[in-house]
């Protein structure tokens, strides 16, 4: 049960994350479209938006006002790293100006750029590094010693021998070419150290420049390099089914260790 000094009514808990008016939050809990810690919602209910997981239609609702979910267009030559022992320009000039301790889920090596997500949500965190889910992300790289012979692709797709295993991606596209340089998107769930980079090589065609565009369902988009955005509630839930979140029937709650990605 919430405390009495942090309980609030659920439409309000609701109305404040912006799933609509107080009256609209009303209607969803009478139309029984909203469990709390996996009970169907009444009317009247009072919750602790801290703790409380809340969710309509399946669906998460982020309600804890302390959390925050940031999508990072991390530069070029900055190291996802909050304290580097090399003094290069690192995450923590980036995360002072958020009151929260923010962590960043996965990693880019320094001389790749692209989306990098940053938060405090640990749960969320562990879900999208551990290998059990397998989170895809994309990737659009600059490679050379172009232009591609038509099998690359399907090498790539059928894998690659590397020092520490096969690897292969889930999906290939050559985006454009001139003369000796291409253009060429994957996507891939794997989170092995440089793997793009290693597997491009594989296929003779070194990596010149590497852009991460897409986390799960969440997108680079415009975000100039340095820029930063908040991810919206529904982003918020779409990354937690992404990550395994099967809503309160099928939900692991197992604790995981964080898998470090660096591509």
């Amino acid at each position: 049960m919430p405390q009495a000094d942090t309980a609030e009514r659920l439409q309000k808990v609701l109305a404040a994350a912006g799933l609509g008016s107080r009256r609209a939050c009303e209607d969803l809990i009478f139309r029984r479209r909203v469990t709390v810690n996996g009970r169907v919602a009444k009317l009247g209910d009072k919750v602790d938006p801290a703790n409380a997981e809340i969710r309509v239609d399946g669906q998460r609702v982020i309600t804890d006002t302390k959390l925050m979910y940031i999508a990072l267009n991390k530069p070029r030559g900055v190291v996802s790293s909050l304290d580097d022992e090399k003094g290069r320009s690192e995450l923590a000039d980036f995360l002072a100006q958020f009151p929260q301790r923010l962590h960043h889920v996965g990693r880019l090596d320094a001389d790749s750029e692209g989306l990098l997500l940053l938060t405090n949500d640990g749960e969320l965190t562990n879900r999208l590094t551990h290998p059990r889910y397998e989170t895809s992300k994309t990737y659009l790289a600059e490679v050379t010693n172009g232009p591609l012979a038509r099998n690359v692709g399907r090498q790539l797709l059928s894998g690659v021998e590397l020092e520490d295993g096969p690897a292969r991606v889930d999906a290939f596209k050559l985006v454009g070419a001139l003369g000796k340089s291409a253009q060429v998107e994957l996507v891939l769930h794997e989170g092995r150290k440089h793997i793009v980079r290693r597997m491009m090589e594989a296929v003779g065609h070194p990596v010149t420049r590497l852009i991460r565009t897409s986390v799960g369902p969440i997108r680079l988009g415009n975000l100039r390099p340095g820029g930063f955005r908040h991810l919206s509630n529904a982003e918020v839930a779409a990354l937690y089914k992404a990550a395994g979140d099967e809503g309160p029937a099928g939900e692991s709650r197992e604790s995981v260790e964080s898998a470090d990605e660096d591509d």
